[in-house]
């Protein structure tokens, strides 16, 4: 960071973080912190902060991940904001632009006033969606496109007889996060069939406002529920929630060869033996992955949020808000934890701008 620019910055910022894993009704369970700005390593961008989104993930890691009073957890990672200062190395972006990025699980999140990413994680915003429907977007969109098109190849074209009849893809789970925008890129980048499940009335209608070919009921026998809809086997399966329910039922709708990938964490093994006879593929898709390990393709982050405003912008790509919480604070931020471990949410909880002044 120059200094001319670091000198222009308040010395703190507002954060929301814990010091330790509280239940979320417990008022300490989040709390409006004072902190410093964060130093920037040469890939870094420092980011002002606009608006941010919750995720599942969130409340995961605060149950599980004890914070400390000398170095409270922050979390968040869906944010847009402005590019206020970068390190020596960045090449990507200049200060002053408008970006939408996830970050990485190794760093602090993204609730706080400034933010420090590394600039091969982050995109330029949609120049069509505000800052809080935009910030609805980079974790669902990045996770959603590497489980579709890095782990399942849906948009792959066909190499083998397997491969040549019309691939019809399962989002078990549609309309959440994750699905809601899995359902879009599905159909804007793939020839598949597109089925959704969702069980309550709303959240079918939001699955089928989304594109869906088809939408049905997880609550039912999934080989009923396909019969009912024409369809006797289906090519991939994407599973965002309760894989571990559903497993055997995933097992006998797919088709010879097909492929299976899973985002949760289920809370008993899964037995890979039963895909042996069909010669069924397993997939798990993290997208913190790249970041985690440096691995050399960590850049593919920044085309993929690239090319997913891209198709925003063309109106082939809509935001996934489900809700706007109001300002970024610790009591909203604390209302969308528990909505979200309610796990009744329909699309992305945003919240968007800091109330107050900003600390000096």
């Amino acid at each position: 960071m120059s200094q001319a620019i670091h000198t222009a910055l308040p010395k703190t910022m507002r954060a929301i973080g814990y010091t330790a894993s509280l239940p979320i009704d417990n008022p300490q369970a989040l709390q409006d912190l004072t902190l410093p700005l964060p130093s920037l390593k040469p890939h870094d961008l420092l980011v002002k902060i606009s608006a941010i989104a919750a995720n599942p993930v969130d409340y995961k890691i605060r149950q599980n991940r004890p914070g400390r009073a000398e170095k409270p957890e922050i979390l968040g990672w869906d944010a847009v904001g402005t590019v206020v200062a970068t390190g020596d190395a960045v090449t990507l972006f200049q200060t002053g632009d408008q970006v939408f990025y996830a970050g990485a699980l190794d760093r602090p999140g993204a609730n706080s006033e400034f933010h420090a990413v590394d600039e091969r994680l982050v995109g330029l915003k949609p120049n069509t969606l505000s800052a809080a429907e935009a910030a609805a977007l980079p974790l669902t969109a990045i996770t959603a496109w590497e489980l579709l098109f890095d782990r399942l190849q849906l948009d792959q074209p066909a190499t083998t007889p397997a491969t040549y009849r019309q691939k019809v893809l399962l989002i078990s789970g549609a309309a959440g996060g994750v699905g809601s925008i899995m359902v879009q890129l599905a159909k804007c980048r793939s020839n598949a069939i597109v089925i959704g499940t969702a069980s309550r009335p709303e959240s079918q209608d939001w699955v089928k406002a989304l594109g869906a070919d088809y939408v049905i009921n997880h609550q039912l026998p999934l080989a009923e529920e396909l019969t009912r809809i024409g369809i006797k086997e289906v090519s991939h399966i994407a599973s965002l929630v309760d894989t571990a329910a559903y497993y055997d039922q995933f097992i006998a709708a797919l088709a010879p060869q097909g492929k299976l990938a899973l985002i949760d964490d289920p809370k008993t093994a899964l037995d890979i033996r039963p895909l042996k006879l069909k010669s069924l593929s397993l997939h798990w898709e993290l997208m913190f992955t790249r970041s985690l390990f440096q691995t050399p393709d960590q850049q593919q982050q920044h085309q993929l949020l690239t090319e997913v405003a891209k198709l925003v912008d063309s109106g082939q790509l809509k935001s996934t808000v489900g809700q706007q919480l109001g300002a970024i604070n610790a009591a909203n931020l604390r209302r969308a934890h528990a909505l979200l471990e309610q796990g009744q949410v329909m699309g992305k909880l945003v919240l968007a701008g800091f109330t107050g002044a900003t600390p000096q």
